[in-house]
């Protein structure tokens, strides 16, 4: 298989990934992916010098198995004579402390941890194991959850999130799945499974087993080669936008902002949200954009957009929400119940019936369990949180909601509400269910969501 080592080299060159004799920590998992890396890498080393190290963080998610990958990964380092760095974090706590996915603070933990090992071992490069079949996938996640420019997909090289002095390089970029596996047949390379990887309740596997084999099958058989080249187009285009909004956030540019090209304004708009570390939503970036000088309600405070500058500021409303707890609930397997701040919530999950009518109970709502997906965020309501009532064609402020419910002001904050896994509110109590997590005709799985508490609010 010396012609997969060869086109993997090659991409060294030609993407000028890491210079000769140069070190590299290669980040390993333990699958097949990071297992491929792995190989290739000590392969190259060998010819082109450089330290090699290598780095496997425990996520602790999976109980003995996580446990399992972590010895796996130092055998194998062991074996090819390599040094090897095991870490581990409690990815479950981050995401309740910060209300996060588990899967944004699994990456945040892992990536911290490899910009950290690799400036103490005096390593100025990390290596990933992305390949070609992870940015189709990408590609289609970010367009399901509308991502604008971040449809360019990942980059072959380009700084940490965590650490900007280091380098990311991902050398097989360009290699599909079916490459990697021929290649660990070939060579008889041992890898780890993760049985997650098949759950059809994570949006990601639902599109690597059922959305693309259908558009291969009845729309285009070369889905992933048409992909990666409008993700070179894409991201082409909004590396210009970007570099137009740089120099002007630096000073190199006097336009006013209203006068800039829509693209660029949004550009600069998302730029100052990263800025102030918030999630550059479309909805939120529009706002910010058309109406400078206006205070725009977001967590605990305002978002507000200079109109001469375009920065963004943010302000914290003196009157912040006094209980900021929060409580992650996992909904897998068929049925649970969950305690929280005197609510009793129980669930449980079913195949679709094909009954045609529904009674109404108190206290009782069901929901797309596909939609909601595998993890709720169980919370109190925040100043600037936003909802999409059944019959409704967006969402709204949930103040608003509020105020028309004729809810009074001392029971807002006690109320609680529920996230999906993608973020957004399901289910608030005492007002109707969400819009997109209707039941519909495509539903094939329902969540029942009971709840009961302790004493009546108002």
């Amino acid at each position: 298989m010396q012609t997969f080592i060869a086109q993997v080299d090659a991409s060294f060159r030609q993407h000028a990934l890491l210079p000769a004799g140069a070190g590299v920590l290669v980040a390993v998992s333990g699958g097949v992916d990071s297992m491929v890396l792995l190989r290739v890498l000590h392969t190259l080393a060998s010819e082109r010098g450089g330290r090699l190290v290598v780095a496997h963080f425990n996520h602790r998610l999976r109980g003995a198995a996580s446990d399992g990958d972590a010895r796996f990964v130092a055998r194998v380092a062991r074996g090819l004579g390599l040094e090897c760095v095991v870490e581990g974090g409690d990815v479950k706590a981050l995401a309740e402390a910060r209300g996060w996915s588990v899967e944004m603070a699994a990456r945040e933990l892992r990536h911290e941890f490899l910009a950290r090992t690799a400036k103490r071992l005096m390593l100025d490069t990390v290596a990933l194991a992305h390949h070609a079949d992870d940015q189709v996938e990408l590609f289609f996640l970010r367009l399901l959850r509308g991502a604008g420019g971040g449809l360019a997909g990942m980059k072959w090289r380009g700084p940490s999130p965590a650490d900007k002095s280091v380098l990311l390089i991902r050398p097989l970029l360009d290699q599909p799945k079916a490459g990697l596996l021929e290649f660990a047949r070939a060579e008889k390379i041992r890898f780890r499974e993760d049985a997650s990887n098949a759950a059809l309740d994570i949006l990601r596997n639902r599109i690597r087993r059922e959305l693309l084999p259908l558009l291969r099958r009845r729309y285009q058989p070369g889905v992933e080669r048409t992909v990666l080249r409008t993700m070179e187009i894409v991201g082409d285009e909004a590396e210009f936008v970007q570099e137009v909004a740089l120099n002007r956030m630096r000073g190199k540019s006097r336009v006013a902002f209203a006068r800039l090209p829509v693209a660029v304004q949004r550009q600069c708009v998302c730029l100052e949200l990263t800025r102030l570390k918030l999630a550059a939503d479309f909805e939120l970036v529009e706002r910010l954009r058309l109406q400078p000088g206006v205070k725009h309600s977001w967590q605990e405070g305002w978002l507000v957009r200079d109109a001469a500058s375009g920065s963004v500021s943010f302000e914290r409303s003196v009157t912040a929400a006094l209980n900021v707890e929060a409580q992650v609930m996992e909904v897998r397997g068929t049925r649970g119940t969950e305690s929280f701040a005197g609510v009793e919530v129980t669930w449980r999950i079913q195949a679709r019936g094909t009954r045609s009518v529904v009674r109404a109970a108190p206290n009782r709502e069901r929901f797309d369990a596909d939609q909601v997906g595998p993890r709720v965020l169980l919370r109190h309501w925040r100043p600037g949180d936003r909802f999409q009532p059944i019959g409704m064609t967006r969402p709204v402020k949930l103040q608003d909601l509020f105020t028309n419910a004729k809810i009074p002001a001392a029971a807002r904050r006690s109320l609680l509400v529920a996230e999906a896994a993608d973020g957004r509110l399901f289910w608030v109590e005492g007002l109707r269910i969400a819009e997109p997590f209707k039941l519909t005709e495509a539903t094939r799985k329902e969540l029942e969501w009971r709840w009961s508490r302790a004493r009546k609010l108002f």
